[in-house]
């Protein structure tokens, strides 16, 4: 049993308790809330803090075991050797208060087996298996042949190219057969892909909503990476779970994902990088970016007055903490949706009580502090409601609990 004693309890959903108390016995929390209510635990573990709240969730990040933003030299490096780099991935994001990822395309599928054996310690991981793209569109590797490319997607399996409504279909279905809990889609083009236009809607409707109906068949929802309005709609009406990006959101597209309870997941944190490492890019991802990177802060801005339910993600993929993009900096995320608009604890929510709603039924009872809910959490020395950038460093994470065992600290 584990007794945890803050200053200040967030309970990812609600106002902070001051003076709180968070009791877990085995894998659940028992108690939270104020330390005059809470029970006697003779023999518990207790730890004292300045703060305790629910570990975070990142909703869009991708286990590539890459070192590079560059996508194009991923398929030059072997896939064991990515697989290694990324046990120092699940570290550094453990480190980072992070205990729960939606992966959204990568070889999270595979990871999150060896995570739940307890071969490695990580954060639970919610994985998408191979991305889904249209041939020529994001998901493609364009400066390769395509029969080469035909041969990585088989080989690796963290890319899917896929025309018509049947092969829509069977790609979901492969997803399936490997582990996926969700399925990740490119509906528009992107930044790190050289030849397609972020603006441009890739999967036609029909396909879309194919991926969605198999997908739901197996209570599975669909994550569509999109930035421009037509991808955005076609998402949206095809029945998607979430928009990832939104960088073309505006009033038209925000009102329909608050109308539908479209899930918003930014991934602001990779336009910061990358804005502030464009020799690190390719020079065609360089100008898509520096092109899209202000109406993306002003959509998100719009998103959040507007009242689009938004979740955290980070769109991480790179290993090693000196890289730009690598795991461990994920708690950045949060200091920018502030920036953009949102109070300290409307972002802590959508890193923590929001968050397990991007997984629609495969959603754990994670993200809150309160009875019955998985004990993944974490201690702070100092108070994030006060100063967000506090998740932003994680010398600043004293503890972490997964299942209630403590991995930091």
């Amino acid at each position: 049993m584990i007794r945890i004693e803050a200053e200040l309890l967030i309970p990812g959903d609600g106002e902070p308790v001051n003076g709180g108390v968070v009791v877990a016995d085995g894998e659940v929390i028992s108690y939270a809330g104020d330390a005059a209510g809470a029970p006697q635990t003779p023999g518990a573990q207790v730890t004292t803090a300045a703060a305790v709240m629910p570990g975070l969730w990142d909703c869009h990040g991708h286990f590539m075991g890459t070192r590079s933003m560059d996508l194009n030299r991923m398929t030059q490096e072997p896939l064991a050797l990515r697989a290694a780099r990324c046990a120092l991935d699940l570290a550094n994001t453990l480190d980072a208060g992070v205990t729960t990822v939606r992966e959204v395309g990568g070889i999270g599928v595979h990871l999150a087996r060896a995570v739940r054996e307890g071969t490695l310690d990580g954060p639970a991981i919610y994985a998408a298996g191979a991305i889904l793209s249209t041939t020529g569109g994001h998901g493609d590797l364009h400066c390769y042949p395509l029969s080469w490319v035909t041969d990585f997607a088989n080989r690796d399996g963290i890319l899917r190219l896929a025309d018509g409504e049947a092969d829509c279909m069977r790609a979901v279905r492969e997803q399936l057969r490997a582990g996926a809990s969700l399925i990740k889609v490119c509906a528009s083009g992107g930044v790190l892909s050289e030849l397609d236009s972020p603006i441009h809607q890739q999967f036609t409707g029909a396909e879309l909503r194919a991926i969605v109906e198999v997908a739901g068949l197996a209570d599975r929802v669909v994550a569509a990476h999109c930035h421009g309005k037509p991808g955005i709609m076609a998402a949206i009406e095809a029945g998607v779970a979430t928009i990832e990006h939104g960088t073309y959101l505006d009033a038209e597209a925000c009102d329909a994902m608050a109308e539908t309870g479209t899930i918003l997941v930014p991934t602001r944190s990779i336009i910061e990088d990358i804005l502030t490492h464009l020799d690190q890019v390719p020079p065609y991802a360089a100008a898509k970016l520096t092109a899209l990177a202000q109406t993306h802060a002003e959509a998100l801005a719009l998103a959040i007055e507007r009242g689009v339910t938004i979740a955290m993600g980070t769109d991480t993929g790179v290993t090693g903490m000196d890289l730009p993009n690598s795991w461990g900096h994920n708690g950045s995320e949060l200091a920018h949706l502030v920036r953009l608009g949102m109070t300290p604890l409307q972002a802590i929510a959508a890193a923590t009580a929001i968050a397990p709603r991007t997984v629609g039924p495969q959603a754990p009872r994670s993200g809150q502090l309160a009875a019955g809910f998985d004990a993944d959490l974490i201690t702070l020395d100092a108070d994030p409601v006060s100063d967000i950038a506090v998740l932003t460093d994680p010398a600043h994470v004293t503890g972490v609990w997964t299942g209630g065992r403590r991995v930091k600290g």
